[in-house]
């Protein structure tokens, strides 16, 4: 269980500000207790793999990620990388009481360089505004949103945006 919630905690905080369009996520989604539900998990402290299968469930506050399998890699005891792949859904409730939702068949998240990559068929959803692209790349620390070309994708970037009510 400890292994888990060095993997929760170093995995959360980038799915709950990976979304930022303009409002951030909950801050206190970090507060609330974590749940994790996968059919298996395969354990591998000798090379530092950790792999959730099956219906990965994981939610803490109003965040969700779901996904077929989540993978993380260790380097010295410390996540260093993780991998959700197979119809990759995320949502959140951001500070304005939007829910933020994300979709990709592919989500890798580096933990030194706080960057989030979404690929295959990625994309991005705040109230009624839409980014889709085969590749969207979300820098944590420098709160920048890339997709297509300057995300190095192969597609064009298609963004939908309501007008105000």
């Amino acid at each position: 269980m400890h292994h888990q919630n060095r993997f929760l905690q170093a995995l959360l905080p980038p799915m709950l500000l990976m979304l930022s369009f303009g409002a951030h996520a909950l801050s206190s989604d970090k507060d609330q207790p974590i749940e994790l539900a996968a059919d298996s998990v395969d354990v591998d402290e000798g090379r530092g793999t950790s792999v959730y299968k099956g219906n990965v469930d994981l939610r803490q506050g109003s965040m969700r990620l779901l996904a077929d399998t989540v993978t993380v890699k260790q380097q010295d005891r410390q996540p260093n990388r993780i991998i959700a792949v197979g119809s990759v859904r995320f949502t959140q409730k951001n500070t304005e009481g939007q829910m933020v939702k994300a979709r990709a068949k592919k989500a890798e998240y580096t933990v030194n360089s706080e960057i989030l990559e979404l690929t295959g068929k990625a994309s991005l959803t705040q109230g009624g505004d839409t980014m889709k692209s085969d590749r969207i790349v979300y820098d944590r620390v420098k709160h920048t949103v890339r997709a297509g070309a300057a995300a190095q994708g192969k597609q064009r970037v298609r963004i939908t945006i309501e007008p105000p009510k």
